[in-house]
This record gives structure tokens, sequence and C-alpha cells, in this order.
């Protein structure tokens, strides 16, 4: 798998901030198929940064309706990236 599909966006949200600012610890949307080291890897190049820990979580899709049917949002996984003291990720 290539580097620049496994991350898929950036999480930017109130937690994440807080997260960032206080333990170095940034949040990703990645790809399903992507494993530990994958994301590290893919986090170091495209960020320049130096990647201590992954923790990832596979997030379910939440149900959804639209009129009379019934659907539910797309399952993802969620990645949260701790980073060296000396290097941060200039995005949050």
């Amino acid at each position: 798998m290539d580097i620049h599909s496994v991350i898929v966006r950036p999480l930017v949200t109130e937690k994440g901030t807080r997260q960032s600012e206080k333990l170095n610890a940034y949040a990703f949307e990645v790809n399903p198929e992507a494993g530990k080291a994958l994301i590290k890897q893919a986090v170091e190049k495209l960020y320049e940064v130096k990647v201590l820990e992954v923790r990832t979580a596979n997030r379910k899709g939440k149900p959804r309706r639209v009129r009379a049917a019934k659907s539910a949002t797309k399952h993802w996984k969620k990645a949260v990236c701790v980073l060296h003291p000396d290097h941060h990720i200039d995005l949050f």
C-alpha cells in the first residue's frame, strides 16, 4: 500500500487539539487495512516527524434514516500518533 493512501485526513476536533497541546498526540483517519507499522511510517515520511507510539481504533458507522429507508455511515479507522517531544505538526 502506498503511504499517500494510508492517511485519509487529520482529525481536527476539540479533544484532538487538547491532546496535541498537552500530550503531543495527533489523530488521523486512516485506511482500515493499514497496520500500526505502516501508519507510523506514513506519518514520519509525510510530516517529517519522529513517532513514538501509534494507537488505533476501529470506529463503527452510526445508523441514519433517510425518509423511510435506513442506512448507516461508513465504518472507519482512527489512529492516534504520539510524537517525540522535539517534534510537532503545524496542522492543528
